[in-house]
C-alpha cells in the first residue's frame, strides 16, 4: 500500500502514474495527515467496476435461489444452451 501526501500528486504525478499502472495498486493520498483521496490507473479502476457489477449480480442470483427461484443442474443448463444455438 502506498501512502503519499497530496502534493505528491503534482510534484510526483509520473512516478505515481507508473506506479498505479505497473503494479495495479491504487495509491493513498493524504492532506493535512488525513485520507482524501484515491488514486488508481483507468484499468485498474474498470476491472474494480466489473468485479462489483459481477458481484452484485451474483448476490441478486443467490438472494432469488434461497427464495425458491428455480435452478438448473449443469446438465441441464447445457441443454438449454444447445437448444438456444440450435434455434
Amino acid at each position: 500500500m502506498m501512502i503519499k501526501p497530496s502534493t505528491s500528486l503534482r510534484n510526483e504525478y509520473n512516478d505515481i502514474s507508473e506506479f498505479c499502472k505497473t503494479q495495479k495498486q491504487p495509491v493513498f493520498l493524504t492532506k493535512n495527515g488525513e485520507g482524501d483521496l484515491v488514486v488508481m490507473s483507468m484499468e485498474t479502476y474498470e476491472f474494480r467496476e466489473e468485479m462489483l457489477d459481477l458481484r452484485e449480480k451474483l448476490l441478486a442470483a443467490e438472494a432469488a435461489r434461497l427464495q425458491g427461484a428455480k435452478t438448473y443442474s449443469r446438465e441441464e443448463a447445457m441443454a438449454e444452451l444447445e437448444a438456444l444455438l440450435h434455434e
